[in-house]
This record gives C-alpha cells, sequence and structure tokens, in this order.
C-alpha cells in the first residue's frame, strides 16, 4: 500500500485527499492530525534524499507518496492513475504550501 502523507491545513494536499479518499491502495495519514503522523513523517524526510530539493527551498514536501519499494514522489502524475485527472500537488520551488 503506498502511504500519503498531507495535511488538511495544505491547500495543494486538497486535491489529493479528495482524488484518492476511499481508494484501498492508498493510505493518507494526515500529519496534523497526530503527533506520531509526523514523527513518522519527519523521519522519513530527514533520511530521504529525494526530500533535498524541498528543504533547499524551505518547503514541507508534502503531499509526498511513499510507495512499498522506498520510493518517495510528490506529485499525482507520478502514480499513473487510470481515471483520475492529474492536477497540480505541492511544488517544491518554494511557491507552494
Amino acid at each position: 500500500m503506498t502511504k500519503v502523507f498531507v495535511m488538511a491545513t495544505c491547500p495543494d494536499c486538497t486535491q489529493v485527499k479528495q482524488k484518492l479518499a476511499g481508494n484501498p491502495a492508498y493510505e493518507l495519514i494526515d500529519i496534523g492530525e497526530h503527533v506520531r503522523n509526523l514523527k513518522q513523517f519527519l523521519t522519513l524526510r530527514d533520511s530521504n534524499e529525494a526530500f533535498n530539493n524541498a528543504k533547499t527551498h524551505g518547503s514541507v514536501g508534502i503531499p509526498c507518496f511513499l510507495f512499498e519499494d522506498g520510493t518517495v514522489k510528490f506529485d499525482l502524475d507520478s502514480l499513473n492513475l487510470d481515471n483520475i485527472p492529474s492536477g497540480s500537488a505541492c511544488s517544491l520551488d518554494g511557491k507552494g504550501c
């Protein structure tokens, strides 16, 4: 199952949450909902090179898709979902959430 780290107050996460809600292939994890969720995300963020660009630009790095093989992606386009139109996700250039 792919873990999807989001936050209720992140405008870029809203679209992702709507598109993936109820899809059993994705576990939506709101990092603002509980400190254990935040710790899980921070552990990933602190140890994975995929977040280097986000950290350089002062971005959080959400929404974040963590695949079972450990691969990290930041947008819906990388998921190749059928029947789900692509859209914007958190940018890593510091202009997003």
